[in-house]
């Protein structure tokens, strides 16, 4: 009873209990991880909407007159190419290359950034981006100011716009804008965590309940209904999104991750800059893939994974797939492994299963705004 007592709530807890949630501790938070049950949480996202309690997440505000300057130097994407109003997802890394975190950078104005990161590791996060700050900036730890809900789904605009006077079709995909939700101010980003459509709402941590019913309120015509990590978690899997502590972690570079992409390495010095130089100059050992069970069973979050009865790797990601009904996984190969069609073998319960490495995303939504 004692280390349950210990556990972080968010302001939602107690509607989440009142709604009869199962919860868990998920990273020292006491969460909820279903409502009405997985798959249907899962299928609601995918054909409707579905209301996420994010709050849990960290947030922190680089400000000054060298804000821009020390968010670069600290982040893998560049920072220099955002405008007012966009956000990117981008690295804390180590020196050595290795994430500290995966995040979210939003522009609020030329002097001012706003970063979303990982529950676990925003302490973490805050004290390595402080430790680095050299500049005419201040790094604040504002996660206790900010409450987060995620509405995602093809019924998300809709929703939420009975609820806004923000034109929410005017904000594009990793675009984001400070407004009004049901008359408290709140920034508004069209961002997600689930392969579909939608926004998470920052808003004052004592409005997050009255938000949280009259969302749920509004969305009821469109069916909508509150969601769980478990969901969470099949949602980002499915869209092949990484996740902190299982695709990416200190051990891990982006380049490995297939995140190359987040990495602009022309746009001068940055905090592992030159370990992934030097990394892409001698080439990549292991890179992650996507595989699909084909014989029986499911490839749980480490296990091994073998190459013609050879130990080659292990599973970071693995559920089945509600969306594609298949049992799908993420695993590090060797680099001259790791290529689609590939067939591997993942050891359940210490017996070889049959799968073979697949093109990721395992999902991509019909019509991506």
């Amino acid at each position: 009873m004692a280390e349950a007592a210990a556990l972080k709530r968010t302001p939602l807890h107690a509607v989440h209990r009142s709604l009869g949630a199962k919860m868990v501790d998920f990273g020292g938070w006491d969460m909820p991880v279903q409502y009405s049950g997985l798959l249907d949480e899962h299928h609601v996202v995918r054909r409707a909407a579905g209301l996420f309690d994010v709050s849990h997440m960290g947030e922190i505000e680089i400000r000054g007159r060298e804000a821009a300057r020390l968010t670069d130097a600290v982040t893998t994407n560049a920072v220099a190419k955002l405008k007012i109003g966009q956000a990117h997802y981008s690295g804390l890394l180590y020196e050595h290359g290795g994430f500290v975190d995966d995040i979210l950078v939003h522009k609020v104005a030329d002097d001012h950034f706003f970063l979303c990161v990982n529950a676990s590791n925003q302490e973490k996060d805050f004290e390595h981006i402080r430790a680095a700050n050299h500049y005419d900036a201040q790094v604040e730890f504002a996660s206790d100011r900010y409450a987060q809900l995620a509405i995602q789904g093809p019924k998300a605009l809709a929703i939420l716009q009975k609820l806004t006077p923000v034109d929410l079709g005017a904000i594009r995909y990793y675009w984001f804008t400070d407004g009004t939700v049901s008359g408290t101010p709140a920034r508004i980003a069209r961002t997600g965590y689930t392969g579909e459509d939608g926004f998470e709402i920052y808003v004052a941590p004592a409005e997050a309940a009255r938000l949280w019913n009259e969302i749920l309120e509004a969305g009821r015509e469109f069916g909508i209904k509150p969601c769980g990590l478990g969901a969470r978690n099949t949602l980002r899997l499915e869209a092949t999104m990484a996740l902190y502590g299982h695709e990416i972690h200190a051990s891990i570079s982006p380049l490995e991750a297939n995140l190359g992409w987040i990495v602009k390495i022309d746009k001068g010095e940055f905090t592992g800059r030159a370990a992934l130089q030097k990394q892409k100059a001698s080439g990549l050992r292991r890179k992650l893939v996507g595989f699909e069970m084909r014989g029986r069973g499911i490839g749980r979050d480490g296990y091994e994974v073998r190459i013609d009865g050879v130990p080659s790797g292990w599973v970071t990601s693995g559920s089945p797939a509600p969306s594609l009904n298949k049992n799908i996984g993420l695993c590090y190969l060797p680099i001259e492994q790791a290529h689609t069609g590939r067939a591997i073998e993942v050891m359940v319960r210490n017996q070889p299963v049959e799968a073979l490495t697949v093109e990721t995303p395992f999902y991509k939504r019909v019509n991506p705004s």
